[in-house]
């Protein structure tokens, strides 16, 4: 199986609702969460956000095989909400050691 990393980066106020859909996925055995700013495209910041230069974001990372990436996409769209940033990277290694 292909691994791959898919990063979501979505704002703090969608945060439980992805939280609830990632724990729901049977393909996802787990992911990483973690504060972020967001800098860059202006006209859709806040004035606020616009003076400090950054966005609050919430950046999220799971490792999970290279055919089910689409189909956790397609459920960000339908079951999560919107201004939702994703890629996916190859993942050359994974494991756990205990």
């Amino acid at each position: 199986m292909n691994s791959t990393m898919l990063v979501i980066n979505i704002p703090p106020e969608i945060e439980e609702d992805l939280v609830d859909y990632l724990l729901s996925l049977e393909s996802v055995g787990g992911f990483t969460s973690f504060r972020v700013h967001g800098h860059g495209e202006h006209a859709q910041l806040s004035i606020a956000e616009q003076v400090t230069g950054r966005r609050a974001r919430v950046r999220y990372e799971l490792v999970l095989g290279e055919k089910q990436v689409n189909g956790v996409i397609d459920g960000l769209r339908t079951r999560v909400g919107r201004d939702i940033i994703y890629w996916q990277q190859p993942v050359s290694n994974f494991g756990r050691i205990e």
